[in-house]
């Protein structure tokens, strides 16, 4: 079993207006909320949060996640959709990567049905809101040790 001493969690487009933006699809936590509620419950893990708007910058963070052998928990906003370059920097790098949808996609517009992502994940988590990313370190947690260098 691999050691694990950090996760990154990559979130795409308009991630940032977590608890704010449309609360009655998304919620009212933020990510404020949940980093600490995963720091807490994962202890031992370095859990780092990047979220950007922009597609170039979340393909570079798969890339340097890649590289470094680093798990990841994404959340690619509608790239998820529509980035084939994203989808392309996924398949380049032997990691494991969880996709989390907050809202449950397949009961929304139809082109949220389709992720061109999910095919370079180790499985989709969606519609559980945040706890979808407790869910997912969660899993991997179940696939990998915690590294003894960390605790």
């Amino acid at each position: 079993m691999a050691k694990l001493k950090k996760i990154i969690i990559i979130n795409g487009p308009n991630l940032h207006l977590q608890g704010k933006r449309q609360p009655e699809i998304y919620g009212r936590q933020t990510f404020d909320d949940l980093l600490k509620s995963c720091r807490n419950q994962f202890p031992a893990l370095d859990i780092e949060l990047i979220q950007s708007q922009h597609e170039g910058d979340l393909i570079d963070a798969v890339h340097s996640a890649g590289a470094a052998g680093v798990p990841v928990v994404l959340n690619a906003g509608a790239y998820a959709h529509t980035s084939y370059a994203l989808a392309d920097a996924l398949a380049a790098w032997d990691i494991p990567v969880v996709e989390v949808h907050i809202s449950n996609i397949f009961a929304r517009e139809p082109w949220r049905s389709q992720s061109l992502t999910a095919r370079y994940c180790q499985g989709v988590i969606s519609g559980f809101g945040l706890e979808g990313y407790i869910m997912a370190i969660g899993w991997l947690l179940g696939h990998y040790e915690i590294s003894s260098d960390t605790i």
